[in-house]
C-alpha cells in the first residue's frame, strides 16, 4: 500500500486467518524462513533479519539490491557491466551461487548458473510484504544453495492492495520506476493484476586502457507483469495462483564484456516468466500442510559482432589454440574477419513440494517435506547442445521446548544432485535458554555443502562463427571456436561448511516505545571452496581454498509512535589460504597464482560494515528519513553514502496521494568494487508521486 500502515500478509495460506501461532505476533517478531515453521525469535534456531516493506519504501530504496545494505554481514555491489550483486560474508563476486533466494517460496536464482539476477527479478519495491533473511548456513531447511543463509522474499496477500495504485519514480542517471496496479476482493477470489517498468542508465563512465574516461553501457530497460491470486474454496482449502513475465534490456558494455573482438555492445535480451502454484490444506488448527508446484523459464538473447585480425583467422584454420601466445594469432595487418556470435542461453526449472506442519502443542512441533527439482538448460555457446540435472530432497525440523526456559531444534535435509551423482546431509542443531519472555540466548550448530551447477561441473564453452566477412573467409560459417578450458585435475566436488553461533535476542519495553537487540557471534569453517575464474579465455576454477572466518553482527531498533531508529553493524576476520594442486613448476608463479585464488573470494569481504536509519513522523503530514550506509576494507575501498528522504501525504476521503523527494549522497569519491564504477556527481536527485484509491 501506498501510504497506509500495511497489514502484514500471510505468506503461508493455511495459516490466513489465524492466531498465535498461525500468524505473525506483533509483541515478538516471529519468522518463518529459519525452519519452515512460524517461530518466535526466542524459539528460532539462528539470527533472522525481518525488513518491513514500509520501511522499504519510507526510505527511499530504489533498486531490489539495495535492501540489503540493512542486513548485518550482507554487502552490495556492481560488477562488469553495472551488474549488482549481493553477498552475506563475501566468497562471491561475479556468481551468487551461495545464498537460497525465495519468493513466495519459489526458487528464484537462475536454475543452470545457480545465480541471481537482481535486475530482472520480478518483484516490484510496492508489492514487499516483508524480507526475511536467514544468517548462518540454512541447508538444513533448503537445500544447498542455502549455504550461507537464505533470503525469503514474501510479498503482499492481494487482499490487503484492493483497488488501484499508481506511482513514478524518477532521477539521475535516467532512472525511471513507474508501477501499476489494480485488485479487487471477494469471498471466493482475491486477484491483483501488477506491471513494473525498471530503466536506469547506469555509471556515468568507466576507463579504458590509458585510464582515460568513457562511455560505459551499464544500464537496463526491464518491464514485470506479474498476476497474484488466492481462491478460497471453503475454510480448510484455498489455493494461491501465480503468473508473471518478465522482458526487455539488460545492457552490457563490449569494452568490459564483449568476446572474440566484440565491435559493439552484447546487450542481453530477456524474455522470462514464471507459473506458481499452491494448494494450501487446513486439516485443524494443529495440522496443515501445503503442496507447491512452479515452473519458471529464462531465455536470454546475446549477440554481437566481432571483427578478428587475419593472423586470427589462419590459426583457426589450421586448428591451432588462438589464445595460446606461442601460436602467435594475434597479429596487425591483413585482411580481417567479420562474423556474429552469440551467447544465447535457455533453461528452465520444474519444482515440486510438499511440506506439512503437525503443532502437537506449545510446546512439540514438526515440519517435515520433501522436494524434487528437475533444470534443463539449452545453449549452443554453454553447453553445445541440451542438457538436465535433478535434484530430490527430504526435510523436517522438530523444536522441542521441555520446560520453559529450553527450546530445542533439530533439523536437517538430505539431498542428492546429479551434479555429482551423491548425496548430501546437512544437519542443524539449536537450544535456546529463554530469559523472561522477551530474551533469549542461542547456541546454534549447522553443517551444510553447496555442489557445483551444471555450468561449473559440465560446460562446453565455445563461440560458432555465422554471416562470415569476406567472402573468402566462408569456409569457417557455422565454425566453433573453443575454450580453452580447463585446467582442474578432475571434476569438481561439493563445498563445506560447518558453523558455530551463539547470539542473543532482546525486547526491552519502553514508557511508550520498545527497544530490540539482536546479537551474533559466529565462527565458520569452510573447506574445498570453488574458487577461480569462470571465463571464456580464462577458465580456472577448482575446489582449491579453505577458509576459516569469525566476527560478530549487531542489530537493534528504537521505535516510539512516529518515530523509527534502527542500527546494524558486521565485523568479519578471514584466514584464508589455497589447498589446491600446484599450479607451476616456477616457484614465484606458483606464489602469486595460489594467492591470486585466495583472493578471489575475498574480493565482496568487508571487514566493518553497517547501516544508521532514521524514519520520523512530521507536522502538516511530512514524513522524514534518514540512511547511512558503509562498508569498510572492501577491496581496498570504502563505501559511504547517506540517504535523505521527504514525503508530502495527502490523505483524502476517495484517495490518497503522495509526494517525496530522495538525495543520494556519495561521501567517498573513489569507485566502489571496481574502477570503473564512476559517477560524475556525488548528489543523486529523485522525485517520486503516487496515488491510490
Amino acid at each position: 500500500m501506498l501510504l497506509s500502515t500495511p497489514t502484514l500478509a500471510q505468506p503461508l495460506s493455511e495459516e490466513s486467518g489465524q492466531i498465535g501461532f498461525y500468524g505473525f505476533n506483533d509483541e515478538i517478531p516471529e519468522v518463518l524462513t529459519t525452519t519452515r515453521l512460524r517461530q518466535p525469535k526466542t524459539r528460532v534456531p539462528g539470527t533472522t533479519t525481518v525488513i518491513d516493506g514500509a520501511m522499504i519504501r519510507d526510505l527511499g530504496i530504489m533498486s531490489l539490491a539495495e535492501i540489503f545494505r540493512l542486513v548485518p554481514g550482507m554487502v552490495v555491489g556492481d560488477v562488469g557491466s553495472g551488474t549488482p550483486v549481493t553477498t552475506y560474508h563475501g566468497t562471491v563476486h561475479y556468481e551468487q551461487r551461495r545464498m537460497q533466494v525465495l519468493v513466495d517460496g519459489r526458487t528464484a536464482h537462475r536454475a543452470t548458473l545457480s545465480d541471481m539476477d537482481w535486475q530482472t527479478m520480478p518483484v516490484p519495491l510496492e508489492l514487499i510484504e516483508r524480507i526475511e533473511v536467514s544468517r548462518g548456513p540454512n541447508s538444513a531447511a533448503y537445500g544447498i544453495n542455502a549455504f550461507l543463509g537464505t533470503i525469503n522474499i514474501i510479498t503482499r496477500n492481494p487482499a490487503d492492495t484492493a483497488g488501484t495504485e499508481i506511482r513514478v519514480v524518477g532521477g539521475s542517471r535516467d532512472y525511471l520506476r513507474t508501477f501499476a496496479s489494480v485488485g479487487d476482493v471477494s469471498d471466493s477470489y482475491d486477484w491483483r493484476l501488477a506491471f513494473e517498468k525498471r530503466k536506469f542508465g547506469g555509471f556515468d563512465y568507466q576507463l579504458d586502457d590509458d585510464e582515460e574516461p568513457i562511455p560505459f553501457n551499464s544500464g537496463h530497460d526491464i518491464n514485470v507483469f506479474n498476476y497474484d491470486s488466492r481462491l478460497k474454496v471453503n475454510s480448510g482449502f484455498n489455493a494461491d495462483i501465480r503468473v508473471g513475465v518478465v522482458d526487455g534490456i539488460n545492457e552490457e558494455d563490449f569494452f568490459k564484456d564483449g568476446e572474440l573482438g566484440a565491435t559493439d555492445n552484447p546487450d542481453i535480451d530477456v524474455r522470462d516468466y514464471y507459473l506458481q502454484t499452491q494448494l494450501n490444506f487446513t486439516t485443524s488448527r494443529t495440522h496443515f500442510f501445503h503442496v507447491q508446484v512452479n515452473f519458471e523459464n529464462f531465455n536470454r538473447r546475446q549477440r554481437w559482432p566481432i571483427e578478428v585480425p587475419e593472423s586470427v583467422v589462419n590459426c583457426l584454420i589450421i586448428g591451432a589454440d588462438v589464445f595460446d601466445e606461442a601460436n602467435n594469432c594475434f597479429q596487425a595487418g591483413g585482411t580481417p574477419l567479420t562474423a556474429n556470435v552469440n551467447s544465447d542461453s535457455e533453461d528452465s526449472r520444474l519444482e515440486f513440494e510438499f511440506q506439512d506442519t503437525l503443532l502437537f502443542s506449545d510446546e512439540l512441533k514438526l515440519v517435515t517435506g520433501l522436494g524434487y527439482r528437475k533444470d534443463t538448460f539449452r545453449s549452443e555457446t554453454f553447453f553445445n547442445g541440451r542438457g538436465t540435472s535433478y535434484q530430490s530432497r527430504v526435510f523436517g525440523n522438530l523444536e522441542y521446548t521441555p520446560i520453559d526456559w529450553l527450546t530445542l531444534n533439530g533439523g536437517g535435509n538430505w539431498e542428492r544432485t546429479t551434479t555429482t551423482d551423491e548425496g548430501y546431509f546437512s544437519p542443524r542443531f539449536a537450544a535456546n535458554f529463554t530469559l523472561g519472555n522477551n530474551h533469549a540466548l542461542r547456541f546454534v550448530y549447522s553443517k551444510a555443502v553447496r555442489t557445483p551447477d551444471s555450468f561449473e561441473q559440465n560446460p562446453e564453452y565455445g563461440y560458432t562463427l555465422r554471416d562470415i566477412a569476406p567472402a573468402q573467409y566462408a569456409l569457417l560459417e557455422g565454425y566453433r571456436v573453443e575454450s580453452p578450458l580447463d585446467t582442474r585435475t578432475g571434476t569438481l566436488e561439493e563445498e563445506n561448511i560447518i558453523s558455530r553461533e551463539i547470539s542473543y535476542f532482546g525486547q526491552f519495553p519502553l514508557d511508550q516505545g520498545q527497544f530490540s537487540l539482536e546479537v551474533r557471534v559466529f565462527k565458520d569453517k569452510m573447506r574445498d571452496m570453488i574458487s577461480g575464474i569462470i571465463g571464456f579465455q580464462d577458465w580456472t576454477i577448482d575446489n582449491n581454498v579453505d577458509i576459516d572466518q569469525k566476527g560478530f553482527e549487531v542489530e537493534a531498533a528504537l521505535d516510539y509512535p512516529g518515530t523509527t531508529f534502527r542500527v546494524s553493524y558486521g565485523y568479519l576476520d578471514q584466514d584464508d589460504w589455497y589447498n589446491g594442486p600446484e599450479i607451476s613448476n616456477n616457484e614465484t608463479t606458483n606464489y602469486k597464482e595460489k594467492k591470486y585464488k585466495v583472493a578471489l573470494l575475498g574480493r565482496l569481504s568487508a571487514r566493518h560494515s553497517g547501516s544508521i536509519v532514521l524514519i520520523q513522523n512530521l507536522p502538516f503530514g511530512l514524513k522524514g528519513s534518514t540512511a547511512f550506509y558503509w562498508a569498510d576494507q572492501l577491496k581496498e575501498s570504502r563505501f559511504e553514502r547517506l540517504d535523505l528522504r521527504l514525503a508530502k501525504s495527502f490523505l483524502q476521503p476517495r484517495y490518497t496521494a503522495e509526494f517525496a523527494v530522495t538525495v543520494q549522497h556519495y561521501m567517498n569519491t573513489d569507485p566502489d568494487v571496481s574502477i570503473d564504477n564512476n559517477i560524475e556527481d556525488q548528489n543523486q536527485l529523485f522525485l517520486e508521486a503516487g496515488i491510490r484509491f
